[in-house]
Protein backbone atom coordinates (compact mmCIF):
# COMPACT_ATOMS: atom_id res chain seq x y z
CA UNK A 1 0.00 0.00 0.00
CA UNK A 2 2.78 2.53 0.92
CA UNK A 3 4.59 1.74 -2.55
CA UNK A 4 0.87 2.41 -4.30
CA UNK A 5 0.27 5.67 -2.26
CA UNK A 6 4.24 7.21 -3.03
CA UNK A 7 3.82 6.29 -7.09
CA UNK A 8 0.27 7.89 -7.18
CA UNK A 9 1.94 11.02 -5.41
CA UNK A 10 4.55 10.88 -8.06
CA UNK A 11 1.71 10.88 -10.72
CA UNK A 12 -0.44 13.67 -9.37
CA UNK A 13 2.68 16.10 -8.51
CA UNK A 14 2.30 15.71 -4.48
CA UNK A 15 5.04 17.98 -3.82
CA UNK A 16 6.88 18.61 -0.46
CA UNK A 17 3.88 16.99 2.19
CA UNK A 18 3.90 13.93 0.36
CA UNK A 19 5.51 10.73 2.86
CA UNK A 20 8.99 10.22 1.60
CA UNK A 21 10.39 6.52 1.17
CA UNK A 22 11.80 4.58 3.86
CA UNK A 23 15.07 6.24 5.26
CA UNK A 24 17.84 3.84 6.74
CA UNK A 25 19.89 5.89 9.23
CA UNK A 26 23.43 4.31 10.32
CA UNK A 27 24.96 5.73 12.90
CA UNK A 28 28.64 5.07 12.99
CA UNK A 29 30.80 5.44 16.55
CA UNK A 30 34.63 5.44 16.85
CA UNK A 31 34.49 5.31 20.16
CA UNK A 32 38.06 7.37 21.15
CA UNK A 33 38.90 8.79 18.27
CA UNK A 34 39.69 12.38 18.78
CA UNK A 35 41.49 14.41 15.64
CA UNK A 36 44.82 13.39 16.13
CA UNK A 37 43.22 10.01 15.28
CA UNK A 38 42.00 10.75 12.13
CA UNK A 39 45.29 13.13 11.09
CA UNK A 40 47.35 10.70 12.11
CA UNK A 41 45.13 7.98 9.88
CA UNK A 42 46.11 10.32 6.71
CA UNK A 43 49.48 10.09 7.30
CA UNK A 44 49.50 6.23 7.98
CA UNK A 45 47.33 6.27 4.88
CA UNK A 46 49.54 8.59 2.27
CA UNK A 47 51.32 7.42 -0.21
CA UNK A 48 55.40 8.63 0.11
CA UNK A 49 55.60 8.02 -3.83
CA UNK A 50 53.63 11.22 -3.84
CA UNK A 51 54.32 14.85 -3.29
CA UNK A 52 51.00 15.52 -1.68
CA UNK A 53 49.42 14.29 1.10
CA UNK A 54 46.24 12.28 0.02
CA UNK A 55 42.98 13.13 1.42
CA UNK A 56 41.25 10.28 3.16
CA UNK A 57 37.71 9.22 3.61
CA UNK A 58 37.17 11.16 6.93
CA UNK A 59 38.49 14.04 5.42
CA UNK A 60 36.13 14.03 2.20
CA UNK A 61 33.17 14.10 4.72
CA UNK A 62 34.28 15.98 7.26
CA UNK A 63 31.21 18.65 8.46
CA UNK A 64 31.94 20.01 12.13
CA UNK A 65 32.71 18.64 15.60
CA UNK A 66 31.57 17.86 18.75
CA UNK A 67 31.66 19.17 22.43
CA UNK A 68 31.55 15.73 24.98
CA UNK A 69 31.35 16.85 27.76
CA UNK A 70 28.92 14.80 30.51
CA UNK A 71 26.00 16.26 33.20
CA UNK A 72 27.81 18.77 35.52
CA UNK A 73 27.83 16.13 38.33
CA UNK A 74 30.66 13.93 36.39
CA UNK A 75 32.60 17.14 35.49
CA UNK A 76 34.25 17.47 31.94
CA UNK A 77 35.15 14.39 30.66
CA UNK A 78 33.06 11.54 29.72
CA UNK A 79 33.10 8.10 29.82
CA UNK A 80 31.67 5.89 27.52
CA UNK A 81 28.28 5.60 28.89
CA UNK A 82 28.20 8.79 29.21
CA UNK A 83 29.04 9.75 25.67
CA UNK A 84 26.93 7.22 24.45
CA UNK A 85 23.71 8.06 26.24
CA UNK A 86 24.48 11.64 24.71
CA UNK A 87 24.42 10.09 21.16
CA UNK A 88 21.71 8.06 21.80
CA UNK A 89 19.00 9.86 23.51
CA UNK A 90 20.25 13.07 23.87
CA UNK A 91 20.76 14.11 26.71
CA UNK A 92 23.54 14.68 29.24
CA UNK A 93 24.32 12.35 32.31
CA UNK A 94 26.54 11.16 34.67
CA UNK A 95 29.85 8.51 33.73
CA UNK A 96 28.55 5.22 33.99
CA UNK A 97 25.05 5.37 32.76
CA UNK A 98 23.38 3.27 30.29
CA UNK A 99 20.00 5.31 28.75
CA UNK A 100 19.38 6.88 32.21
CA UNK A 101 19.25 10.34 33.27
CA UNK A 102 21.38 11.70 36.56
CA UNK A 103 18.21 10.75 38.69
CA UNK A 104 18.80 7.31 37.43
CA UNK A 105 15.09 7.14 35.33
CA UNK A 106 15.72 5.04 31.93
CA UNK A 107 15.43 7.44 28.72
CA UNK A 108 14.24 6.19 25.38
CA UNK A 109 16.79 5.81 22.51
CA UNK A 110 16.77 6.43 19.05
CA UNK A 111 16.73 3.30 18.36
CA UNK A 112 14.25 1.87 20.66
CA UNK A 113 12.41 4.93 18.57
CA UNK A 114 12.77 3.50 15.50
CA UNK A 115 11.91 0.05 16.47
CA UNK A 116 8.87 1.95 18.20
CA UNK A 117 7.99 3.32 14.45
CA UNK A 118 8.60 -0.02 12.73
CA UNK A 119 11.96 0.28 11.37
CA UNK A 120 14.07 -2.45 11.56
CA UNK A 121 17.23 -2.12 14.25
CA UNK A 122 21.07 -3.42 14.78
CA UNK A 123 24.24 -2.94 15.78
CA UNK A 124 27.96 -3.90 14.79
CA UNK A 125 30.59 -3.71 17.38
CA UNK A 126 34.46 -5.00 17.53
CA UNK A 127 33.61 -4.61 22.11
CA UNK A 128 31.20 -7.29 23.27
CA UNK A 129 27.73 -6.57 22.12
CA UNK A 130 26.40 -5.35 25.88
CA UNK A 131 29.26 -3.03 26.74
CA UNK A 132 28.59 0.74 27.23
CA UNK A 133 28.38 2.25 23.63
CA UNK A 134 25.85 -0.62 22.32
CA UNK A 135 24.08 -0.87 25.29
CA UNK A 136 23.11 2.95 25.40
CA UNK A 137 21.00 2.19 22.47
CA UNK A 138 19.53 -1.13 23.37
CA UNK A 139 19.54 -0.78 27.64
CA UNK A 140 18.95 0.50 30.56
CA UNK A 141 20.99 0.39 33.58
CA UNK A 142 22.32 2.37 36.41
CA UNK A 143 26.01 1.70 35.97
CA UNK A 144 27.56 0.82 32.43
CA UNK A 145 29.57 -2.88 34.03
CA UNK A 146 26.61 -4.43 35.25
CA UNK A 147 27.33 -6.97 31.59
CA UNK A 148 25.14 -10.04 32.84
CA UNK A 149 21.75 -7.83 33.77
CA UNK A 150 22.65 -5.47 30.41
CA UNK A 151 22.68 -9.19 28.05
CA UNK A 152 19.79 -10.59 29.99
CA UNK A 153 17.78 -7.02 29.36
CA UNK A 154 18.14 -7.59 25.44
CA UNK A 155 16.84 -11.00 25.74
CA UNK A 156 13.91 -9.86 28.36
CA UNK A 157 12.95 -6.58 27.13
CA UNK A 158 10.50 -6.23 23.84
CA UNK A 159 8.94 -3.23 21.53
CA UNK A 160 5.65 -3.94 20.31
CA UNK A 161 6.58 -7.64 21.21
CA UNK A 162 9.76 -8.00 19.43
CA UNK A 163 13.14 -8.16 20.50
CA UNK A 164 14.83 -4.53 20.03
CA UNK A 165 17.55 -6.03 17.40
CA UNK A 166 16.88 -7.64 14.62
CA UNK A 167 20.83 -7.99 13.81
CA UNK A 168 23.43 -7.89 16.63
CA UNK A 169 27.02 -8.65 15.77
CA UNK A 170 30.44 -8.35 18.27
CA UNK A 171 31.79 -10.05 20.91
CA UNK A 172 30.28 -11.64 24.10
CA UNK A 173 30.20 -15.66 24.54
CA UNK A 174 30.97 -14.62 28.30
CA UNK A 175 27.74 -12.89 28.93
CA UNK A 176 25.26 -14.94 26.64
CA UNK A 177 26.56 -18.25 26.98
CA UNK A 178 26.51 -18.46 31.23
CA UNK A 179 26.14 -21.07 34.10
CA UNK A 180 22.96 -19.36 35.63
CA UNK A 181 21.69 -18.32 32.27
CA UNK A 182 22.00 -19.71 28.60
CA UNK A 183 20.98 -16.62 27.05
CA UNK A 184 22.00 -17.96 23.28
CA UNK A 185 19.90 -20.81 23.60
CA UNK A 186 16.92 -19.01 24.68
CA UNK A 187 17.25 -16.71 21.86
CA UNK A 188 17.48 -19.41 19.28
CA UNK A 189 14.38 -21.39 20.74
CA UNK A 190 12.73 -18.16 19.55
CA UNK A 191 13.70 -17.80 16.28
CA UNK A 192 17.06 -16.16 16.23
CA UNK A 193 19.58 -17.07 13.90
CA UNK A 194 23.06 -17.33 16.00
CA UNK A 195 26.65 -17.78 14.38
CA UNK A 196 29.88 -17.83 16.10
CA UNK A 197 32.74 -17.29 12.97
CA UNK A 198 32.88 -14.81 10.35
CA UNK A 199 32.59 -17.14 8.02
CA UNK A 200 28.73 -17.97 8.38
CA UNK A 201 28.15 -14.45 8.08
CA UNK A 202 27.59 -15.22 4.41
CA UNK A 203 25.06 -18.04 5.64
CA UNK A 204 21.98 -15.63 7.45
CA UNK A 205 18.73 -15.29 6.26
CA UNK A 206 16.45 -12.14 6.04
CA UNK A 207 13.80 -13.11 7.17
CA UNK A 208 14.83 -13.83 11.51
CA UNK A 209 16.74 -12.04 13.52
CA UNK A 210 20.39 -12.50 13.95
CA UNK A 211 22.97 -12.70 16.79
CA UNK A 212 26.79 -13.48 15.69
CA UNK A 213 29.18 -13.62 18.88
CA UNK A 214 32.93 -13.98 17.62
CA UNK A 215 34.59 -14.12 20.84
CA UNK A 216 34.56 -14.69 24.72
CA UNK A 217 34.57 -10.69 25.49
CA UNK A 218 35.46 -8.56 22.74
CA UNK A 219 36.96 -9.24 19.58
CA UNK A 220 40.66 -9.63 18.60
CA UNK A 221 42.64 -6.67 17.87
CA UNK A 222 42.05 -5.92 14.06
CA UNK A 223 46.27 -6.91 13.66
CA UNK A 224 45.38 -9.97 15.25
CA UNK A 225 42.23 -11.14 14.08
CA UNK A 226 41.49 -13.52 11.64
CA UNK A 227 39.59 -10.94 9.41
CA UNK A 228 41.87 -7.58 9.57
CA UNK A 229 38.40 -6.04 8.90
CA UNK A 230 36.07 -7.63 10.46
CA UNK A 231 33.93 -4.47 11.33
CA UNK A 232 33.65 -3.48 7.75
CA UNK A 233 32.75 -7.59 6.86
CA UNK A 234 29.80 -7.45 10.14
CA UNK A 235 28.49 -3.74 8.84
CA UNK A 236 28.12 -5.29 4.97
CA UNK A 237 26.36 -7.96 6.14
CA UNK A 238 24.13 -6.21 8.50
CA UNK A 239 22.94 -3.71 5.77
CA UNK A 240 22.16 -6.61 3.84
CA UNK A 241 20.04 -8.10 6.09
CA UNK A 242 18.27 -5.09 7.63
CA UNK A 243 17.51 -3.48 4.12
CA UNK A 244 15.52 -6.49 3.29
CA UNK A 245 11.85 -5.15 4.14
CA UNK A 246 10.50 -1.49 3.15
CA UNK A 247 10.40 0.26 6.03
CA UNK A 248 13.88 1.75 6.59
CA UNK A 249 16.11 0.59 9.77
CA UNK A 250 18.46 2.13 12.22
CA UNK A 251 21.89 0.82 12.81
CA UNK A 252 24.82 1.76 14.92
CA UNK A 253 28.30 0.97 13.99
CA UNK A 254 30.41 0.64 16.45
CA UNK A 255 34.76 0.72 15.99
CA UNK A 256 35.11 0.54 19.42
CA UNK A 257 38.89 -0.65 20.09
CA UNK A 258 40.24 2.89 18.84
CA UNK A 259 39.26 3.53 22.17
CA UNK A 260 40.93 0.47 23.31
CA UNK A 261 44.08 0.84 21.85
CA UNK A 262 44.25 4.67 23.34
CA UNK A 263 43.81 3.50 26.29
CA UNK A 264 46.76 0.89 26.64
CA UNK A 265 48.94 3.90 24.01
CA UNK A 266 49.39 1.76 21.25
CA UNK A 267 49.66 3.44 18.27
CA UNK A 268 50.31 0.00 15.90
CA UNK A 269 46.52 -0.96 17.20
CA UNK A 270 45.01 2.48 16.71
CA UNK A 271 46.04 2.88 13.24
CA UNK A 272 45.04 -0.55 12.55
CA UNK A 273 41.94 -0.04 14.24
CA UNK A 274 41.38 3.29 11.93
CA UNK A 275 42.08 1.57 8.89
CA UNK A 276 39.21 -0.92 9.29
CA UNK A 277 36.92 2.21 10.12
CA UNK A 278 37.95 3.20 7.07
CA UNK A 279 37.13 0.88 4.74
CA UNK A 280 33.64 0.41 6.67
CA UNK A 281 33.58 4.25 6.04
CA UNK A 282 34.31 3.52 2.38
CA UNK A 283 31.87 0.37 1.83
CA UNK A 284 29.27 2.74 3.57
CA UNK A 285 29.85 5.22 0.87
CA UNK A 286 29.40 2.98 -2.18
CA UNK A 287 25.94 1.56 -0.08
CA UNK A 288 24.92 4.97 -0.11
CA UNK A 289 25.38 5.61 -4.02
CA UNK A 290 23.48 2.41 -4.23
CA UNK A 291 20.72 3.00 -1.54
CA UNK A 292 21.17 7.46 -1.24
CA UNK A 293 18.00 7.37 0.92
CA UNK A 294 20.49 6.86 3.96
CA UNK A 295 21.60 9.04 6.08
CA UNK A 296 25.22 7.93 7.52
CA UNK A 297 26.72 9.86 10.41
CA UNK A 298 30.03 8.81 12.03
CA UNK A 299 31.72 10.81 15.53
CA UNK A 300 33.06 9.99 18.38
CA UNK A 301 32.42 9.44 22.19
CA UNK A 302 35.73 11.30 23.37
CA UNK A 303 38.80 11.07 22.85
CA UNK A 304 41.17 8.56 24.35
CA UNK A 305 45.12 8.84 25.15
CA UNK A 306 45.90 12.22 24.62
CA UNK A 307 47.59 11.10 21.11
CA UNK A 308 50.70 13.08 19.74
CA UNK A 309 52.18 13.21 16.79
CA UNK A 310 55.10 14.21 17.35
CA UNK A 311 56.98 13.85 21.35
CA UNK A 312 59.89 15.31 23.01
CA UNK A 313 60.18 18.15 21.20
CA UNK A 314 60.76 16.86 17.63
CA UNK A 315 59.45 17.91 14.50
CA UNK A 316 58.74 14.61 12.89
CA UNK A 317 56.32 11.75 13.06
CA UNK A 318 57.08 8.58 11.06
CA UNK A 319 53.66 6.49 10.65
CA UNK A 320 55.67 4.11 7.62
CA UNK A 321 56.34 0.80 9.74
CA UNK A 322 52.92 1.14 11.49
CA UNK A 323 52.13 0.22 7.92
CA UNK A 324 54.22 -3.49 8.26
CA UNK A 325 53.01 -4.35 11.35
CA UNK A 326 51.56 -7.66 11.09
CA UNK A 327 51.14 -8.39 15.17
CA UNK A 328 49.77 -6.45 17.94
CA UNK A 329 52.54 -5.53 20.78
CA UNK A 330 50.51 -8.22 23.08
CA UNK A 331 50.80 -10.77 20.93
CA UNK A 332 54.84 -10.04 19.91
CA UNK A 333 55.17 -9.98 23.68
CA UNK A 334 53.49 -13.19 24.02
CA UNK A 335 55.81 -14.93 21.73
CA UNK A 336 58.98 -13.31 23.41
CA UNK A 337 57.92 -13.92 26.98
CA UNK A 338 57.00 -17.89 25.80
CA UNK A 339 60.38 -19.44 24.86
CA UNK A 340 63.70 -17.51 24.25
CA UNK A 341 64.16 -15.96 20.90
CA UNK A 342 66.84 -15.58 18.49
CA UNK A 343 67.34 -11.62 17.14
CA UNK A 344 66.37 -13.27 13.95
CA UNK A 345 63.07 -13.93 15.01
CA UNK A 346 62.75 -10.80 17.10
CA UNK A 347 63.00 -8.73 14.01
CA UNK A 348 60.93 -11.12 11.94
CA UNK A 349 57.74 -10.34 14.41
CA UNK A 350 58.74 -6.46 15.05
CA UNK A 351 58.54 -6.83 10.60
CA UNK A 352 61.53 -4.73 10.76
CA UNK A 353 64.98 -4.76 12.42
CA UNK A 354 65.56 -4.25 15.95
CA UNK A 355 68.88 -1.71 16.59
CA UNK A 356 71.01 -3.07 19.60
CA UNK A 357 69.96 -0.60 22.11
CA UNK A 358 66.02 -1.48 21.17
CA UNK A 359 67.33 -5.47 21.81
CA UNK A 360 68.67 -4.26 25.09
CA UNK A 361 65.56 -2.94 26.26
CA UNK A 362 63.65 -6.38 25.56
CA UNK A 363 66.33 -7.93 27.11
CA UNK A 364 66.06 -5.89 30.00
CA UNK A 365 62.06 -6.07 30.01
CA UNK A 366 62.35 -10.34 30.32
CA UNK A 367 64.70 -9.81 32.83
CA UNK A 368 62.40 -7.47 35.25
CA UNK A 369 59.42 -9.62 34.36
CA UNK A 370 61.54 -13.03 35.76
CA UNK A 371 62.81 -11.53 38.97
CA UNK A 372 59.49 -10.01 39.64
CA UNK A 373 57.84 -13.06 39.28
CA UNK A 374 60.43 -14.90 41.39
CA UNK A 375 59.98 -12.28 43.94
CA UNK A 376 56.69 -12.69 44.24
CA UNK A 377 57.01 -16.69 44.28
CA UNK A 378 58.91 -16.24 47.33
CA UNK A 379 56.09 -14.32 49.18
CA UNK A 380 53.97 -16.39 51.88
CA UNK A 381 50.06 -17.17 50.30
CA UNK A 382 48.67 -14.81 52.46
CA UNK A 383 51.08 -11.99 50.83
CA UNK A 384 50.58 -12.97 47.65
CA UNK A 385 46.77 -12.37 47.86
CA UNK A 386 46.99 -9.00 48.50
CA UNK A 387 49.13 -8.00 45.29
CA UNK A 388 48.62 -8.79 41.97
CA UNK A 389 50.76 -11.34 40.17
CA UNK A 390 52.99 -10.22 37.82
CA UNK A 391 52.70 -10.19 34.18
CA UNK A 392 55.91 -11.37 32.38
CA UNK A 393 53.58 -10.59 28.74
CA UNK A 394 52.63 -6.71 30.05
CA UNK A 395 55.87 -5.87 31.03
CA UNK A 396 57.00 -7.10 27.66
CA UNK A 397 54.07 -5.37 25.67
CA UNK A 398 54.99 -2.12 27.32
CA UNK A 399 58.69 -2.37 25.98
CA UNK A 400 57.44 -3.15 22.85
CA UNK A 401 55.16 -0.28 22.79
CA UNK A 402 58.08 2.18 24.15
CA UNK A 403 60.29 0.87 21.30
CA UNK A 404 57.30 1.57 17.82
CA UNK A 405 56.68 5.10 19.96
CA UNK A 406 60.11 5.88 19.45
CA UNK A 407 60.73 4.52 15.73
CA UNK A 408 57.43 6.67 14.96
CA UNK A 409 58.15 9.75 17.89
CA UNK A 410 54.06 9.19 19.41
CA UNK A 411 53.42 10.43 22.23
CA UNK A 412 50.34 9.91 24.61
CA UNK A 413 49.55 12.19 27.54
CA UNK A 414 47.15 9.87 29.50
CA UNK A 415 45.94 6.12 29.99
CA UNK A 416 42.26 7.93 29.94
CA UNK A 417 39.66 9.99 28.31
CA UNK A 418 40.57 13.59 27.37
CA UNK A 419 37.89 16.79 27.14
CA UNK A 420 38.56 17.76 23.67
CA UNK A 421 36.17 18.35 20.75
CA UNK A 422 35.50 15.07 18.27
CA UNK A 423 34.80 15.34 14.64
CA UNK A 424 31.59 14.54 13.12
CA UNK A 425 32.06 13.12 9.36
CA UNK A 426 28.56 12.73 7.39
CA UNK A 427 27.57 11.78 3.97
CA UNK A 428 24.31 11.12 2.15
CA UNK A 429 20.76 12.53 2.50
CA UNK A 430 20.33 14.90 5.18
CA UNK A 431 23.85 14.98 6.21
CA UNK A 432 23.88 18.81 5.75
CA UNK A 433 21.78 18.49 9.06
CA UNK A 434 25.29 17.41 11.05
CA UNK A 435 27.06 20.61 9.56
CA UNK A 436 28.79 23.21 12.21
CA UNK A 437 29.99 23.04 15.83
CA UNK A 438 27.19 21.12 17.78
CA UNK A 439 27.13 19.13 20.95
CA UNK A 440 26.72 16.04 21.24
CA UNK A 441 23.29 16.13 22.47
CA UNK A 442 22.68 17.08 19.05
CA UNK A 443 22.76 14.71 17.18
CA UNK A 444 20.79 12.37 18.93
CA UNK A 445 17.98 15.02 18.81
CA UNK A 446 18.60 15.60 14.98
CA UNK A 447 18.51 11.73 14.57
CA UNK A 448 14.74 11.46 16.33
CA UNK A 449 13.74 14.83 14.10
CA UNK A 450 14.42 12.62 11.23
CA UNK A 451 12.73 9.22 12.31
CA UNK A 452 9.82 11.74 12.99
CA UNK A 453 9.99 12.60 9.23
CA UNK A 454 9.81 9.20 8.46
CA UNK A 455 7.01 7.82 10.79
CA UNK A 456 4.41 5.55 9.31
Amino acid sequence: MRKLLSSLCVLAACGATAKEQPHNIIMVIADGMGPAYTTGYRYYNDDPKTKEVEATIFDKYLVGMASTYPAPVSGYVTDSAAGATALSAGIKTYNGAIAMDVDKNPVETVLERAKQYGLKTGAVVTSQVNHATPASYLAHNEYRRNYNEIADSYVDERINGELKFDVLFGGGWQYFIRDDRQLVKELTSQGVQYIDAYQQLSTLKNDKPALGLFADVGLPHALDDSNRYRLSAMTKTATELLASQDNGYFLLVEASQVDWAGHSNDISAAMAEMDDLAKTIEYLESYVAQTPNTTVILTADHSTGGLTLAAHGEYKWQPALLRKQLHSPKVIAESITKQKLAKSAIDKLFNFELNEDEIALITAATDEAAEKLAAYQKLSEEAQNKQRKPSAEYIVTKTVKKIIDGRTNTGWTSGGHTAVDVPIIAFGKYADKFEGHLDNTDIAKKVFKLLEQHRD
